[in-house]
């Protein structure tokens, strides 16, 4: 436990923590930035006279759906403009065919947390939350579960805690239980590939747990936008009429469609590469004073960092740490356990392999030196 001996700083900064890193000489997590020359990268070898698609048809779009249900081992895929649209539909879908408006996941799923109550305001779909906040879904969860559910939705890796994953066992066990009680279950695979590496798995062989399965193409991939959803291909046919009736079918997805194949092509290969970064990283983190990874030995590519500070006094520090060593780790922070500590979340792209090593080491150790200037240990 820490306590404050002084405040980081008397001042006001001049710049907010997010502006500072932007300005830094080195940004370590990501790939790029959210600008122009993203598009125009992957457009770069475009022939410029390919057909675009045509709400929903067209070879652009029917060949990358067709690239994607073969990666993820399902019978057919469907390309939406958002996940956000994916995976309500798939949640729909699957409650219709049980005559049943209850869904299962965990209390930090993006469902229930980040999109409006749209599942029960649109689709009049029940959540039932099982386990606690701050641990992953469990056998033993499922199983005792005191209400029958059409459709499960695991996540992994479980974003909220850190991007923790169950053992693959378990996992596996999870999904011949649902089978065998005759509960869908749905992959919220927004990060899939990110866990391949540490699973040793294909993406076709977890996917093969599950009855349909939702990846970005943003995320981890670092496209402009776009997803896809795959399944049986009943199930896809259906999705598709949801997606009209959701005006998910622009007149074209073209842009959203020849990116997401260009970074998806240019990055899959690469996601052990990250995975190993980001674990060399929290090995580095996990020396400073005050702070700790979640987990503390990252399962993908993707790790949160806790701040045993307030919110309030970390912030002013890692402005200076941007401004002193030309280092970007954190861009922004949350309040923790009612604002006494403070988190935020890390994730290795394209960048960090770019970053001199003994820069980002010497920037973590200003870091280490100066919470140490304002800590005592009790």
């Amino acid at each position: 436990m820490y306590n404050t001996t002084e405040s980081a700083s008397s001042k006001q900064p001049s710049l907010t923590l997010r502006e500072a890193f932007a300005q830094t000489e080195y940004i370590l997590p990501g790939h790029a930035g959210r600008n122009i020359h993203v598009l125009q990268q992957a457009f770069a070898d475009i022939d410029g006279d390919l057909a675009s698609d045509q709400y929903g048809g067209g070879q652009v779009i029917e060949d990358f759906q067709k690239q994607m249900a073969d990666v993820l081992g399902k019978e057919s895929a469907v390309f939406f403009p958002t996940g956000t649209m994916a995976q309500q539909i798939a949640l729909r879908i699957w409650c219709d065919r049980h005559n049943s408006p209850k869904v299962a996941y965990h209390p930090l799923c993006h469902l229930e947390i980040h999109e409006e109550d749209g599942l029960k305001e649109l689709h009049h779909i029940q959540s039932i939350l099982l386990a606690d906040k701050d641990r992953l879904i469990t056998l033993a969860d499922v199983q005792q579960m005191d209400q029958d559910i059409a459709c499960l939705l695991l996540e992994l890796p479980q974003r909220e805690i850190g991007g923790q994953l169950p053992d693959y066992s378990e996992l596996q066990a999870i999904s011949e239980y649902c089978r065998k009680q005759g509960i869908s279950i749905h992959l919220d695979g927004a990060r899939l590939f990110e866990i391949l590496p540490y699973y040793q798995k294909t993406a076709a062989e977890v996917c093969e747990l599950f009855d349909s399965v939702y990846i970005s193409f943003y995320k981890g991939i670092g496209g402009i936008a776009g997803a896809i959803l795959a399944g049986p291909s009943d199930f896809t046919a259906e999705s598709k009429v949801w997606k009209r009736r959701h005006g998910g079918d622009l007149i074209s997805l073209y842009p959203y469609i020849l990116s997401s194949k260009y970074y998806y092509e240019q990055r899959v290969g690469n996601m052990e590469q990250y995975y190993q970064e980001a674990v060399q990283l929290a090995g580095w983190i996990n020396k400073c004073t005050a702070i700790h990874t979640l987990p503390e030995v990252p399962v993908s590519n993707m790790f949160h960092i806790h701040f045993e500070l307030p919110k309030e006094q970390i912030e002013p520090i890692l402005i200076e740490m941007c401004q002193a060593t030309g280092v970007g780790i954190v861009q922004y922070l949350t309040d923790q356990k009612e604002g006494a500590h403070c988190a935020t979340e890390l994730v290795i792209g394209a960048r960090y392999e770019h970053v001199p090593q003994d820069r980002i080491q010497k920037a973590l150790a200003w870091l280490d030196q100066r919470l140490k200037e304002v800590t005592t240990v009790q």
